[in-house]
């Protein structure tokens, strides 16, 4: 299954005519993950044809305006339309006392359950049965994190010639080995998974950083990455101020990449003031050449690798 990556919201701190605020969706098959979740995501989430009702986890960098105000929004609109599956945030500390404040001073009464994960700490915060998400703190003006969706491996490319071979029946016996379990004969005799099969393939991994100055660690955390969503809020004359305030510039965004061995770099959480983006491509591609930087509803597929 194809992994699609839609970029809802790509500027910073105050919304264009061309550019809404930071969210950012992946979709793998019927399940959603969004990443920050700025003013009028729904809207963003509806033109994109994404659907409310899907599962849903939600993953908010930290609790600045820009990223989080358009929670209380979603989640509303998703209760308008009678959503019934229960939807996962994760987020800072304070992201709780966040949402029950809102709900309780606009009295709006939700459909489904929320259920509020806050992170304290590096480590996987979401663990599915096909994937993770790993948080690591990040280097911004307040607590923020980065995020990390993995996929766990897949078993290795089924060999029925070597198991035939072998005298393994057809069935049951070749599912066990397909994912990693032993048959065992009558006489005792083993075959072991990796006798007929290859060795396992690795999943899919997708870096988002919300917003931060490069940090300590960002290297290993995004390390092989497939794709790296990285903020780049000022062009690198204004590296002082991006450092002032808590931002990336095109360059150190793609240094960071390139640190990390990543196949291609997205920026994105671009500043009002750049109508045109070509600069910071320039600056990127210096270094990382395999970079663009996004705009709202750039929409981008990472296939099922063999």
């Amino acid at each position: 299954m194809s992994i699609r990556i839609v970029f809802l919201g790509t500027g910073a701190a105050v919304p264009t005519a061309q550019r809404s605020l930071p969210a950012v969706l992946l979709q793998r098959a019927n399940e959603q993950i969004l990443f920050d979740c700025g003013e009028a995501a729904q809207r963003q989430m509806i033109l994109a044809k994404a659907g409310l009702h899907k599962k849903l986890g939600i993953f908010i960098t930290h609790m600045h305006g820009d990223h989080v105000l358009g929670l209380p929004g979603l989640l509303q609109t998703m209760a308008l339309m009678d959503r019934q599956k229960p939807v996962d945030a994760y987020g800072p500390v304070g992201l709780e006392h966040f949402l029950k404040c809102l709900q309780e001073t606009l009295q709006f009464q939700l459909t489904f359950p929320v259920n509020i994960h806050e992170i304290t700490r590096a480590g996987v915060v979401c663990d599915e049965a096909e994937y993770t998400v790993g948080a690591e703190p990040s280097n911004h003006a307040v607590t923020s994190f980065s995020y990390a969706f993995v996929e766990k491996p897949r078993a290795g490319k089924f060999h029925p010639d070597k198991a035939k071979a072998l005298g393994v029946p057809v069935g049951d016996a070749w599912s066990s080995l397909q994912h990693g379990k032993e048959y065992v004969f009558p006489n005792g005799a083993v075959i072991k998974p990796e006798d007929v099969t290859d060795p396992p393939r690795k999943g899919r991994k997708v870096v988002y950083t919300g917003d931060t100055r490069p940090f300590e660690g960002f290297a290993l955390f995004a390390a092989d990455a497939d794709l790296v969503i990285h903020e780049a809020t000022f062009d690198d004359t204004l590296a002082e101020k991006a450092q002032i305030d808590g931002h990336s510039t095109p360059s150190q965004a793609a240094l960071e990449a390139k640190a990390a061995n990543a196949k291609s770099l997205v920026l994105t959480h671009i500043s009002a003031r750049y109508s045109d983006i070509t600069l910071l491509v320039e600056q990127a591609k210096k270094i990382f050449p395999i970079t663009i930087v996004a705009h709202d509803f750039l929409e981008l597929e990472l296939p099922l690798g063999e």
